[in-house]
């Protein structure tokens, strides 16, 4: 079995999807909803994967000044109330940077809990469903580390049956990075299919446009990122980010 780490920040105004708003129409207020909504889908999806879930957050004493004073691990677990069967799993994020953070996380998983093997997925790829979880799962059985690639080099999962140097590991372009730290350990890589990652408007007018072309050919899609873009009648018309009237 595989532990699934989903690195999460408390969904707050302001501290999450930045750069979101900024390329795009949608208000800070709308990117916390979408980051919560992708959240509940991607902690959805390992619950319902053969894997264990682990929600790892941020705390407040890790977050920028001006978003901290909270109670990060209510805000995530309120959040997460009614989404999924069971409580999940939460614990605290350690370090003072991300490659710093998911390294204390994956060797503690693998050299303390001696769990099989460890896997941290970032909670802004929506399309990550349980069939990627659970194969990736089975490449872990072959490979000792397990990447998958998001557009622009970017990675939305990375698993592991042996700790790698994670220092600076996530320098972009990320996916490029981390396989040469496996290569440096003298690990082998396999890697999952490419997914989007919301992290831009561009990266947004992706996912909408998948969304909705998938809706039309009644195919699987994220429930709560879906419920969020139908509520907002988001399309795309052009290379624009646009509502329905």
């Amino acid at each position: 079995m595989t532990t699934v780490a989903v690195f999460a920040d408390p969904p707050r105004s302001g501290l999450v999807l930045s750069r979101l708003i900024e390329t795009s129409p949608i208000s800070t207020e709308e990117a916390a909803d979408l980051y919560g909504a992708m959240l509940s889908d991607v902690c959805l999806a390992v619950e319902r994967s053969g894997g264990e879930l682990l929600v790892n957050y941020r705390p407040d004493d890790l977050l920028p000044d001006e978003h901290a004073g909270g109670d990060a691990e209510a805000e995530i677990r309120d959040l997460l109330d009614g989404v999924l069967e069971e409580p999940p799993r939460v614990e605290t994020q350690v370090g003072s940077t991300r490659a710093a953070r998911v390294g204390n996380t994956v060797s503690h998983l693998l050299e303390t809990e001696e769990v099989a093997s460890a896997a941290v997925v970032t909670p802004t790829a929506p399309f990550c469903f349980r069939t990627h979880i659970d194969g990736a799962a089975m490449k872990l059985r072959n490979s000792p580390v397990v990447l998958g690639p998001a557009t622009r080099g970017r990675v939305y999962f990375a698993g592991f049956t042996e700790p790698i140097d994670f220092e600076g590991a996530y320098q972009p372009p990320e996916i490029e990075t981390l396989a040469w730290r496996a290569s440096d350990a003298g690990l082998d890589t396999d890697f999952l299919p490419v997914l989007p990652v919301v992290e831009t408007g561009a990266d947004l007018r992706t996912v909408v446009s998948l969304i909705r072309a998938r809706r039309v050919a009644e195919r699987i899609v994220p429930p709560h990122t879906t419920e969020w873009i139908g509520d907002r009648g988001l399309r795309v018309e052009g290379d624009e980010l646009v509502r329905e009237d």
